[in-house]
């Protein structure tokens, strides 16, 4: 695809520079011939030159200034048109990202019920969360060895403390084991590289008391409700977007922070 793509800029980037040579010839040449028609009058030699070719040379030199001046790219109607709109095309595999959209699915399900402090829809989500964990493909991730070893750790966590939210007996407890959960679930898909949509990292400051912040991951990128059940205690802090464009360089391929 990049080969094809290589193919057809270069075979594009020749195409105009023969235009532009044509329109610099249709000015050059009826100019020479002009300045051969006013030689004539001082060197007799120049005998092939009569009133009509001059006449001739000076419309096209004419033509050659208009085209010049006012188009430029050689007048072709197919350049005005609107430029087609790039694809999003991730780096991973269908099958990874089911398994990465599953995973974040129950994390944001999981979220949900901590906004309204349910127990039993707690212990349910951290369950269904637990089997997305499990059927994730971080195996697919053996092809770059060093993004792989990263993301087992965060892993591993993530999976430690959603078995931690299910057991723990208090919802403090459960509160404090998901706000571990979701920095290592933020750890995991900023370092595999997460690119079907932007992820907004929010922070409720006073989650557990002055100076103690609880963060979690959302789609949204406003939020008026936190999992920590602190009324009006939401910043959104930093924006996981690796979302890539086809057939550019990926300018998104960093964790934006605000």
């Amino acid at each position: 695809m990049g080969h094809l793509s290589l193919h057809r800029i270069t075979n594009l980037h020749f195409t105009m520079d023969i235009k532009q040579i044509l329109t610099l010839l249709s000015i050059a040449l009826p100019a020479f011939i002009i300045l051969l028609g006013i030689a004539r009058l001082f060197v007799k030699s120049v005998k092939w030159i009569n009133g009509f070719t001059m006449f001739s040379a000076f419309i096209l030199l004419l033509a050659g200034i208009a085209r010049y001046l006012f188009f430029p790219s050689g007048g072709s109607s197919s350049d005005n048109g609107p430029k087609p709109v790039p694809l999003n095309v991730s780096k991973h595999s269908e099958v990874f990202n089911r398994s990465a959209e599953s995973v974040l699915s129950s994390y944001l399900a999981l979220t949900d019920a901590f906004v309204n402090n349910d127990t039993t829809a707690i212990g349910k989500a951290g369950s269904q969360f637990k089997l997305s964990l499990d059927s994730f493909k971080v195996d697919e991730l053996k092809v770059d060895s060093i993004i792989y070893q990263t993301a087992l750790q965060p892993y591993e966590n993530v999976k430690s403390e959603t078995s931690s939210v299910i057991a723990d007996p208090s919802i403090k407890e459960k509160r404090g084991s998901f706000n571990i959960l979701s920095n290592e679930l933020f750890s995991l898909l900023s370092t595999v590289r997460y690119d079907l949509s932007k992820l907004y990292w929010h922070e409720c400051e006073k989650a557990f008391g002055d100076g103690n912040p609880g963060n979690w991951l959302s789609k949204n990128e406003e939020e008026k409700t936190n999992p920590y059940g602190v009324e009006d205690c939401a910043e959104l802090k930093t924006t996981i977007d690796f979302i890539p464009v086809a057939d550019t360089s990926q300018s998104a391929d960093t964790t934006k922070t605000k």
